[in-house]
């Protein structure tokens, strides 16, 4: 197996070609704009499998705009020359990746096949070469470092229009790709947090859902199939999982097909009109339909159903992109969803059918009907190849779906508009004498400087708060570990409850404790009353006497629990005491005067 990864992040700034501000807009658009787009040829005169298949699909982009958005998104105006703070923060992140920056920026043409950018092509260039990360189980490479500009932003689709928002087209992006030198769904999966640690140790990269996003390349057998979109770091590793069972499937299909004395050339298009079989139907979904109509699959028999991985799902993904069906029936499957045993029997006669042929289903009008089964025959075919290079996307579940075939080579070609730009050596290593601490190398010095444990630092070093903690340990003289689990643990179990964190009344909370004023277990619920807008009690000297009131109090208002439970009352009291104490008194000295009372209680009534 072998794994590689493409990962996107939007860096913190203008976009890469224009003035405009990388910002996303919610608001009703200004304007719309409809293109179609079509396939030209490169420079080799050749034509792109995977643009030549969107074209055919016949759909229409609808653009929505907004004043913020400029002629250059629209494709009405040429690019201005690529934003330097862009160019500036990209080589900071190839220097922090180990790798050799350029001489010269060139930009490229990328065609763009989805309608996802209006001028049909995606600017992108290559800003270092020859990077690497180490991990646990080894180096990985890391070939290239682009820098480019985002897409537009999906909004909807419906049938053969689909919409789309200017607002994030042109967003200045980094890409990273990996070699193919990672072997397990772990090792990805730690190259992905690896890589994000160091983008965001740079503190210019944007934050929030959708602004990184990681590609999959993955080969068991060979061949490479890609897996866009990944954004949950958690889904890697099932992403992988899923998709080399479907690789290991697809071979044994083969072999079995292999097996069974098939060739391609004995599977045959033949579409059969079947909507006589099921005129007394009672299934629903053909019932509402305008005919059904059924491809014969010799030899497939048993080949398409059964397990979480199956022909089927690749047959009903084929017909789904290229002729917009909803889904498809086959007859290992069948009979269910309404169609009975005789119906099944009945298209078995109708396409003359034996026991080792399959069929699909659709049911659709005629032309939409063709189409989709068409599709189906031409997967079928691609089964005895076994693996099919091709690209993919990732449900939330692992499962993988066909998107589209994997680009060719023919898809890049020189931008014109854009003149080259030098790198000189005083620019790099003026971004080098300036590079940011990496999360690692921060956590690992908060171990040794701060005798933190691994965990700890590491949740600190990678906190939001990581300057504010070197802050509070230079100037107060709290233990370094109740300020950190203060600024991680505390601060987040607030915000789980659903409490809104002023860090000022942390920081206020914290103070109070340095200084004796409150003590250290009455921390949270302080900085909880803060943020609710209550005020809090500081602490006053609290003498003994007073504890021992209260804890003879509240033995005797529960005088058959303590006899009956005895020394073990101390934990359920200590939550009536501490209600009271929380914040003036240290828990410890409180549970040592709560177990004297109780012990002597218990003397007292033995």
């Amino acid at each position: 197996m072998k794994i590689g990864f493409e990962i996107h992040q939007q860096l913190a700034t203008h976009k890469l070609f224009c003035k405009c501000k990388s910002e996303l807009i919610d608001r009703e658009p200004d304007y719309i704009v409809a293109r179609r787009l079509r396939p030209t040829q490169s420079e080799l005169g050749e034509i792109d499998r995977a643009a030549l298949q969107e074209f055919l699909k016949g759909k229409t982009y609808i653009y929505e705009g907004f004043e913020e958005v400029c002629l250059v998104e629209l494709d009405e105006e040429p690019p201005h020359m690529p934003n330097e703070e862009a160019i500036d923060i990209a080589i900071e992140i190839a220097l922090l990746l180990n790798a050799e920056i350029v001489d010269e920026v060139h930009f490229m043409r990328k065609i763009v096949i989805d309608g996802s950018n209006t001028s049909g092509f995606q600017r992108t260039a290559i800003i270092a070469l020859n990077g690497y990360i180490d991990t646990e189980h080894g180096r990985v490479r890391i070939p290239t470092i682009c820098l480019e500009e985002e897409a537009c932003r999906k909004i909807r689709e419906n049938d053969n229009r689909v919409f789309y928002r200017l607002d994030r087209l042109g967003i200045p992006l980094i890409e990273i790709s990996t070699a193919p030198d990672i072997t397990s769904a772990e090792q990805a999966k730690e190259v992905a947090f690896r890589i994000g640690d160091i983008l965001r140790a740079t503190k210019k990269v944007r934050r929030g859902l959708g602004t990184i996003r990681q590609d999959i390349n993955i080969s068991v057998f060979d061949k490479r199939v890609e897996i866009k979109g990944v954004q949950d770091l958690n889904l890697i590793p099932k992403v992988v999982e899923y998709e080399v069972e479907r690789q290991k499937k697809l071979m044994e299909i083969k072999e079995k097909l292999k097996e069974r004395g098939l060739k391609k050339e004995d599977v045959k298009l033949e579409i059969f009109d079947v909507s006589e079989a099921f005129k007394n139907t009672k299934s629903k979904i053909i019932k509402r339909a305008k005919g059904v109509f059924a491809l014969k699959l010799k030899g497939f028999s048993g080949l398409i159903g059964g397990g979480r991985v199956r022909l089927g799902k690749e047959f009903a993904d084929y017909a789904r992109v290229k002729a917009g069906v909803k889904g498809i029936f086959h007859s290992d499957e069948l009979p269910a969803y309404g169609i009975s045993e005789e119906e099944v029997e009945k298209v078995r006669e109708i396409i003359r059918a034996d026991e080792n042929d399959a069929f699909v289903l659709v049911a659709e009008r005629k032309e939409k009907a063709v189409k989709a089964l068409e599709a189906v025959y031409e997967r079928a075919l691609l089964a005895f190849d076994g693996v099919v290079e091709e690209t993919r996307g990732a449900k939330e579940n692992g499962e993988t779906f066909y998107m589209r075939p994997l680009p060719g080579s023919a898809r890049m070609y020189p931008e014109t508009d854009i003149p080259p730009i030098a790198i000189s050596k005083e620019r790099i290593e003026k971004i080098k004498a300036n590079l940011p601490e990496t999360f690692e190398k921060r956590a690992k010095r908060f171990v040794e400087q701060y005798n933190l444990s691994r965990e700890l630092a590491n949740q600190i070093a990678r906190s939001e708060h990581s300057e504010l903690f070197e802050e509070l340990c230079k100037r107060l003289r709290l233990s370094p570990k109740i300020i950190a689990n203060t600024l991680v643990a505390i601060v987040k179990d607030l915000k789980k409850k659903g409490i809104e964190v002023d860090m000022d009344n942390v920081v206020k909370v914290l103070e109070l404790v340095d200084s004796g004023k409150l003590k250290k277990d009455g921390i949270a619920d302080a900085i909880e009353r803060l943020c609710r807008g209550e005020k809090i009690e500081i602490a006053k000297e609290v003498d003994e006497e007073y504890i021992r009131k209260l804890a003879r109090k509240a033995i005797e208002e529960r005088k058959e629990f303590v006899l009956k439970a005895k020394e073990k009352a101390s934990r359920p009291l200590m939550g009536v005491l501490m209600k009271e104490l929380r914040g003036k008194v240290e828990g410890r000295i409180v549970n040592q005067i709560l177990i004297s009372e109780i012990k002597k209680f218990l003397g007292e009534n033995s």
